[in-house]
């Protein structure tokens, strides 16, 4: 036999092979478990029963100790992020799979389509050292707008309609990416006057044409700035307000006038 045959017909680059293709097939199912922690198991579109045909798939519970303090959490679980919520929405056909309409008084608050925002944790994104990320400029003291770069305090805040919604009040960072996330504006829309969050994202720094700088803001019409989701606390934002308030602009740009659901023309 030659050098590193085992038998006649097997030798060590043979089960090296074969060792590695057994591996490689652990491997995969292994993955294909651990993809499944969040969303599964599946529920079903019509019934609304969960669907377990995904026995050989679905891994086993795993507990997960949450940082700062925050408790563990188990995945997978039979929890729905909608079960304390019912969605006002309806779908526009019986068949699986088809979308929802919104069928609430305001749809970008209904938690559909561009709209839909996640149950996480009602808590502070927090940095290593246990304090919150987001914050106002009033309380991150060390951070300060660049020299040469536009101070939005005190610009207008305006929509699409180029109704005025509000004044930027305060300018809210991220002291660990060290970026600007939040402008915070006191609306001059709605019964009273409120302090929300405009995400830096959805607008952009315009003249108009006697000089004045505003923040334009697309996604919305002046008055519906009246129905901003807000925080709890004055100084931080929530992981779940974040998404809730995210949601709301982005449904904005579908929901915001009923001219943008129709097609292009």
């Amino acid at each position: 036999m030659e050098t590193g045959a085992i038998t006649g017909y097997i030798d060590v680059a043979q089960v090296t092979l074969y060792a590695f293709w057994v591996f490689f097939a652990l491997l995969l199912f292994y993955i294909r478990q651990e993809d499944r922690r969040e969303g599964y198991p599946l529920e079903a579109d019509q019934s609304g029963a969960f669907n377990r045909d995904d026995w050989l798939f679905l891994p086993p519970a795993k507990t997960f100790l949450l940082p700062h303090g925050h408790g563990e959490v188990s995945v997978p679980n039979d929890k729905r992020d909608n079960a304390d919520r019912p969605v006002p929405g309806a779908k526009i056909a019986n068949f699986s799979g088809a979308p929802y309409l919104p069928t609430g008084d305001n749809p970008m608050l209904d938690s559909i389509g561009p709209g839909s925002w996640a149950e996480r944790s009602d808590t502070p994104d927090l940095s290593h050292d246990g304090k919150a990320k987001i914050v106002p400029l009033r309380v991150a003291s060390d951070f300060a707008v660049a020299e040469g770069e536009i101070n939005p305090v005190g610009v207008r805040v305006v929509g699409y309609d180029l109704v005025v919604a509000g004044t930027v009040s305060d300018v809210w960072v991220d002291r660990s990416e060290q970026m600007l996330r939040y402008l915070e504006a006191t609306t001059e829309v709605g019964d009273a006057p409120r302090q929300i969050l405009v995400p830096i994202n959805f607008g952009v720094f315009r003249k108009t044409g006697d000089g004045e700088r505003i923040f334009y803001v697309h996604a919305l019409r002046g008055a519906q700035f009246a129905s901003v989701p807000g925080t709890k606390q004055s100084d931080s934002v929530s992981f779940l307000e974040e998404d809730q308030i995210t949601a709301y602009f982005g449904s904005g740009l579908l929901y915001a006038d009923p001219s943008r659901q129709e097609p292009l023309a």
